[in-house]
């Protein structure tokens, strides 16, 4: 990589890469080690690439969901169980309903199935469009509608305490009307 090309990598990097972790962490089921490996490897597939991309973060974060993809066609399995973490880094530690929040959702997710998880935060945290998804996932925008529909319904029965949040308590990019029995 040449010097005015590095240079504009690590700016990127620097600038977005906080954006492309949560994505990362969350799309790997709330596992901060391997969301982090696979926001790593996406990096590096597009530092190879880096003079030819228009688009440097549509880029990176197809190929995260790309390998993600991958990885749970793979039908790899997890060696270790997350537990519960602290909460995330800039959250206020007097918010204890937050963080509690955010942990079971981060639970509830991680029960979902890979592809669920994928459509729910393509649809909800990244607020993708169905068509984008589906063109994403290789899939028609039907198959993302009646995943998105039963992964809610998962959802719901996963965290039952989801049903009573008020629009101040919600985590961004949920609405309660979708998780809502």
């Amino acid at each position: 990589m040449e010097g005015e090309a590095q240079a504009g990598f690590r700016e990127f990097v620097e600038n977005r890469s906080s954006a492309l972790l949560r994505t990362a962490v969350l799309l790997s089921g709330g596992d901060r080690h391997a969301g982090e490996d696979l926001l790593q490897n996406a990096l590096i597939k597009a530092a190879g690439r880096w003079h030819r991309i228009e688009e440097p973060e549509a880029y990176v974060r197809q190929i995260l969901y790309r390998q993600q993809i991958s990885r749970w066609r793979l039908k790899w399995r997890r060696r270790e169980l997350s537990v519960a973490e602290p909460p995330e880094a800039g959250a206020r530690t007097d918010d204890s309903a937050a963080a509690d929040l955010r942990l079971v959702m981060r639970g509830a997710l991680a029960r979902l199935t890979p592809r669920q998880r994928t459509v729910l935060v393509l649809r909800y945290f990244e607020d993708l469009p169905e068509a984008e998804v589906a063109a994403l996932l290789g899939c028609s925008v039907g198959t993302v509608r009646s995943t998105t529909h039963r992964s809610l319904a998962r959802l719901r029965a996963l965290a039952p305490e989801l049903a009573a949040l008020t629009a101040a308590d919600r985590l961004p990019g949920f609405s309660p009307a979708e998780v809502r029995p």
